[in-house]
């Protein structure tokens, strides 16, 4: 695609960002669908001037990522009820200068859960009590299931878990849970937590359904261990993936390019599927 005059800007904001995955994902979506669009990672470090500065500049679109996602939204001109409620934003769209913002996260999360299982009426085990726990937590909620949470740290989790109305526990007891499905958005089997398991192996076959939110190893020790144990399994990938396809489509309007999407995002953390 030539980028040209017409040529619509949409982008990244975090700090850092250049690590980002997005870029692949967006860009091979704007191509698939021959859309005169382009997608780049803008590192911020300050955010009212880079909210000013996406006004002055027309651009289209913007992905929220770490540290930004509550830094946003006092400068925001509306935002969705959902992401109020969650506290965080995830994607501001951009029209005459009015910035909305929503939180996909949830969406991500939710939508790839219920390739596995129906949320309605399902137990969920929710491992952690950070941002993105937060989100997937308010999601299931939205979505009809019942939720108990387990965490490390105490204070965060039960802050949560009172925010939720719902049970709390240490994670040291998340083994004592029988759920429909385990959700694990702690950072334990990412970097240097590569071979750390967030609940005992020999409890795995407590839960049906098993999802992970780290994608880098894509196969995380969790997964490999909820398989041998008969469960079935959701990568990090399927939230990453689907949060994004619900940005490109309040951006856009169309229906996301998802196996495109799906295949830019493994060709960028260096599979050849």
């Amino acid at each position: 695609m030539a980028i040209n005059g017409a040529t619509e800007l949409y982008g990244i904001m975090g700090n850092p960002v250049a690590h980002s995955l997005s870029p692949a994902m967006h860009n091979g979506a704007f191509g698939a669908l021959g859309l005169n669009k382009v997608y780049l990672p803008f590192a911020v470090q300050d955010v009212a001037q880079a909210m000013t500065g996406f006004r002055a500049l027309g651009i289209k679109g913007v992905s929220v990522t770490i540290p930004h996602k509550q830094a946003v939204i006092p400068y925001l001109d509306t935002i969705d009820p959902v992401a109020e409620k969650i506290g965080a934003v995830n994607t501001l769209v951009i029209n005459n200068t009015a910035i909305h913002g929503e939180n996909t996260d949830w969406l991500g999360a939710n939508r790839a859960l219920s390739e596995k299982i129906s949320l309605k009426g399902a137990s969920v085990l929710l491992l952690g009590a950070g941002g993105s726990a937060r989100a997937i937590g308010f999601g299931l909620l939205e979505a009809g299931a019942s939720l108990t949470i387990a965490s490390r740290t105490p204070e965060k989790g039960q802050g949560l878990a009172r925010l939720l109305d719902c049970p709390w526990l240490p994670l040291a007891e998340a083994g004592t849970v029988t759920a429909d499905a385990l959700v694990n958005a702690t950072s334990m089997g990412m970097g240097s937590q590569q071979d750390l398991l967030p609940i005992a192996r020999e409890t795995l076959a407590n839960f049906g359904v098993v999802m992970d939110i780290v994608y880098a190893p894509l196969a995380t020790r969790l997964l490999q261990e909820a398989e041998k144990a008969g469960c079935q399994t959701i990568d990090g990938l399927a939230m990453l993936l689907y949060q994004g396809a619900a940005q490109f489509e309040l951006w856009t309007g169309q229906q996301a390019p998802v196996e495109v999407m799906r295949q830019s995002l493994l060709t960028s953390l260096g599979y050849n599927p």
